[in-house]
């Protein structure tokens, strides 16, 4: 208000700064029925988010058969490739852009799929990158979905705050590695969850030990871990550790993420439908 001295002791009950804030959610596509939000975030880059995403999305497609993926990774996309659909161009029709299918009917849609050229570099400012994300979630005709993973860009800036704004999270994964470097950027993950009042549902580290296929025995190529650790200060209870294993590395590299059962976060899936109460 123009008017307004700042003293909102002098206020009454009906001045508009005093009442509930608009809600900033982005509205839904209405040809969507999207019933769980997850987004997928990680303190730093480098860490396996989209691997995680991707694991996690085809696992529960195996449970549901409704799930699908939001590319929130404008700058760097790499979930077309993962699917092997990275030769897909993403159509439309009067209602809105169509996600594309992997081979498993999962749903995906990446700026990659819009582009002519995949390997053109997305040069936009924050504002611009954050606009794009919010339209994949109100243009894009996504129809019934159980599980909706948003693969986020690392760190804490424009498209996370966007993404905790505009659409309904129903919590978050974190995805973190063993190193204690890594470790104390995912305090700062937990903390912007706090911050924003979306509860944290898990926490999976990544390349967390090597098991030798030999003789069985484990080594912890990036330190021990500390997973536990964090986990247990900020009273999350849902932990899963992922190996390093060639096998995945060329699965996402032949585009066939869909082969890898990923057995070690049969448990992590399990308890995150349950907190989604599914």
């Amino acid at each position: 208000m123009d008017e307004c001295t700042h003293d909102c002791s002098s206020c009454g009950s009906d001045c508009p700064s005093k009442q509930s804030p608009e809600s900033l959610l982005a509205p839904m596509n209405q040809y969507s029925n999207v019933k769980n939000v997850i987004a997928v975030v990680s303190g730093k880059g480098g860490v396996g988010k989209s691997l995680v995403t991707s694991l996690m999305a085809c696992r529960m497609q195996h449970r549901t058969k409704k799930t699908a993926v939001l590319d929130a990774d404008i700058t760097g996309p790499s979930i077309p490739k993962i699917f092997g659909i990275e030769e897909q161009q993403a159509m439309g029709d009067d209602h809105g852009l169509l996600p594309l299918s992997a081979k498993n009917g999962l749903k995906i849609m990446s700026i990659n799929s819009l582009l002519p050229d995949k390997t053109s570099p997305v040069l936009w400012r924050g504002p611009v990158i954050s606009g794009v994300v919010k339209q994949f979630w109100t243009e894009v005709c996504w129809g019934d979905v159980d599980y909706m993973f948003v693969d986020m860009p690392p760190g804490t800036g424009d498209v996370p705050l966007t993404v905790f704004q505009s659409l309904p999270v129903k919590g978050i994964i974190i995805v973190t590695s063993p190193q204690e470097l890594v470790g104390m950027i995912v305090e700062k993950a937990v903390n912007m969850a706090e911050m924003m009042n979306v509860p944290v549902l898990g926490i999976v580290e990544n390349m967390s030990y090597f098991e030798c296929p030999e003789c069985g025995a484990r080594h912890a190529i990036f330190g021990e871990s500390h997973v536990d650790e964090i986990a247990a200060a900020h009273g999350i209870d849902n932990v899963a550790k992922l190996p390093m294993d060639p096998a995945i590395a060329a699965a996402c590299d032949s585009g066939d993420i869909g082969s890898i059962r990923a057995d070690c976060l049969a448990e992590f899936a399990e308890k995150l439908a349950a907190a989604c109460g599914a």
